[in-house]
């Protein structure tokens, strides 16, 4: 065979191999999809993929509650809760205070209420420079440059329902407690209108969502109460609006406070009213209830599980005999199981304007 024959039949040996190759892979079945998907679309950005923002909420807005307490809430501590009877900074009606400065209302305390969670107190007296004096035979003013030294010595919360929030007027009452939240103290109990003279002061503690709320029953006159339109106190006598304001309170909290001005002057032990006041507050979600106005000590008493302390008597206030002198500070413990332990601690107005702690608690941590 000649060359030239030779390289034909090689071609044309190659071109049939070729062609049956090609034919071959043309039919052959597709290889199955793989059951991975595909590095982009891992499992943590499916459904919104890590570039995605919303228009509702913008990539770079943060919660203000970190995610890492979302799901787990904060542990209960024991709350230790002080209230207290009358007190009045007006250095007209206590002249020691215009001598000793506002301190010297607590300095017989021992820093107590630097060291609790939560002090309240009954403020008899307008915490407003504005106003004209009333047509009383008491008016009490207090100063706005005393208003430092009551937060500055722990007191938060000043219920401003009684027989004095209104005496230097309406526009008064509505500046005093602005000048009591200027001062980093809450007010409850009075305000422009009805709804805010309703409303609870709420603070988180230890865990523990707490609201205060306030009411005066001693009213020297009906114009004295809030309405729609109009300021005032929140009133003391009219049940159905208490047990609505306590009920609101515990919707939102877990340990609801009242500070009630409330009874007869000179009484030591609460009337069927106040009992019927207090059993329904109870009943509605109350757990303590500081009382005051009888200007005399009542007794403190457990009540459906909650602790009622009928009336503290004066606090701040003029040494004017003995019963009236002697006082307490109402002490509340509340454990993190929810269990609460009331307790009096004893004290008495040594000289005009300044009560000095007397006696151990007998509940929560000594003195």
């Amino acid at each position: 065979m000649s060359s030239s024959a030779f390289k034909l039949l090689i071609v044309l040996i190659g071109g049939v191999f070729l062609g049956v190759l090609s034919f071959t892979l043309w039919n052959a079945p597709e290889a199955p999809a793989s059951t991975n998907p595909p590095l982009a679309l891992d499992s943590t950005t499916t459904t919104i993929p890590a570039t995605t923002t919303t228009t509702t909420i913008p990539a770079t807005t943060t919660s203000t509650i970190p995610p890492s307490t979302t799901t787990t809430e904060a542990p209960r501590g024991t709350l230790v809760i002080h209230g207290t009877g009358d007190v009045t900074v007006d250095p007209v009606y206590i002249p020691a205070l215009a001598v000793n400065g506002y301190d010297h209302a607590w300095s017989g305390l021992d820093g107590l209420f630097l060291e609790d969670d939560l002090t309240v107190i009954n403020l008899e007296c307008v915490p407003s420079d504005i106003g004209e004096s009333l047509n009383k035979a008491f008016t009490f003013r207090c100063p706005t440059e005393a208003l430092a030294s009551i937060h500055s010595n722990g007191i938060d919360v000043a219920n401003m329902a009684n027989n004095h929030s209104g005496d230097f007027g309406k526009d008064a009452l509505v500046d005093g407690r602005a000048q009591l939240l200027a001062n980093d103290i809450a007010a409850v109990g009075a305000g422009k209108d009805f709804v805010e003279a309703g409303e609870a002061a709420l603070f988180e503690i230890n865990g523990w969502k707490v609201a205060v709320v306030g009411f005066g029953g001693v009213a020297p006159s009906p114009s004295w109460y809030a309405t729609e339109d109009s300021p005032g106190m929140r009133s003391g006598d009219h049940l159905d609006q208490m047990v609505e304001a306590v009920s609101a309170a515990s919707e939102v909290a877990d340990i609801v406070v009242v500070t009630v001005h409330w009874g007869i002057e000179l009484d030591t032990s609460p009337r069927a009213d106040d009992i019927e006041r207090a059993e329904a507050m109870i009943e509605a979600g109350a757990d303590i209830i500081f009382g005051h106005h009888p200007h005399r000590m009542q007794p403190l008493n457990m009540v459906d599980g909650a602790a009622v302390f009928w009336s503290l008597g004066n606090f701040v206030w003029p040494h004017n005999s003995i019963p009236s002198a002697t006082t307490a500070v109402g002490r509340v413990v509340v454990y993190p199981d929810g269990t609460i332990e009331a307790c009096l601690i004893p004290a008495f107005i040594k000289t005009h304007g300044r009560p000095v702690l007397t006696g151990e608690p007998e509940c929560g941590p000594g003195l």
